[in-house]
């Protein structure tokens, strides 16, 4: 289809004016094509995704991760590895474009499937908080098997609890990724349990301290980006020919 309308369609649905103010989403590399029939979807796009597109030749690379996040003489300053890897999309004639917290925060992005996985009904997304969805589940569970529930809907293969609020979990509080600064926002809404990623000690220590529940779980549930985008892409045109490569793979833990 028209690379522009395409792009414009999922401009309309997951707005950069959503996007969190310090994020840097769009067009990363190379320039949009007249027609897009061939898309390559991956989490973050990195020398091992750049050798499967050498093969695929898409027209449009998607990723959730920016692939350059930051100001772009900075950045190639900093990591020399992300310049080279530029110069090798520029000399292919690829086109890499990145949807992040904007697909994070919009209505069918990551946090909605997310919530979805989960099994949450009644999902909402609270005032304060755009991004977070909250919403409850069908039955009552102790906290330690909606921990293991949760580890295993949202597929990943270990999760850090802190146990310290209510033993009983009923109402459900997630954002995907690196949002565990986001947990008072969980307990004014009378959450049970929040979940995100990357919590530092701090964050924890401080949960203990509000004597509530929170499950740190690797940014890597962050993959149902690629079947999610995959969907909302069908939605717009079910010809698309869409390669969808998952390599992430999570921290040993040993």
């Amino acid at each position: 289809m028209n690379g522009h309308k395409l792009i414009s369609i999922l401009g309309r649905k997951f707005p950069k004016r959503i996007a969190d103010p310090y994020d840097y989403v769009g067009l990363m590399a190379g320039k949009i094509r007249s027609e897009i029939n061939k898309i390559l979807l991956c989490l973050d796009y990195d020398e091992e995704v750049h050798e499967t597109a050498k093969v695929y030749k898409p027209d449009l690379i998607l990723t959730h991760h920016p692939f350059i996040f930051g100001k772009q003489k900075e950045v190639f300053e900093e990591f020399p590895f992300k310049k080279a890897l530029y110069d090798e999309v520029i000399k292919e004639g690829f086109c890499v474009y990145s949807m992040h917290t904007n697909f994070d925060t919009g209505k069918g992005g990551m946090n909605d499937a997310l919530a979805s996985a989960l099994g949450l009904k009644n999902v909402y997304a609270p005032e304060e908080d755009p991004c977070m969805r909250i919403g409850c589940l069908a039955s009552e569970m102790d906290v330690n098997d909606f921990a293991k529930y949760a580890k295993e809907k949202l597929k990943v293969n270990y999760g850090l609890l802190v146990n310290a609020g209510n033993n009983s979990i009923k109402k459900v509080g997630i954002i995907g990724g690196g949002g565990s600064r986001d947990y008072p926002v969980a307990i004014k809404e009378g959450c049970d349990i929040y979940i995100s990623g990357d919590a530092p000690h701090h964050v924890r220590r401080e949960v203990i301290s509000t004597k509530f529940n929170y499950l740190d779980l690797p940014h890597e549930i962050e993959k149902i980006f690629i079947p999610t985008m995959k969907n909302n892409l069908f939605n717009i045109d079910s010809s698309l020919d869409i390669l969808c490569v998952d390599h992430e793979i999570e921290p040993l833990v040993i």
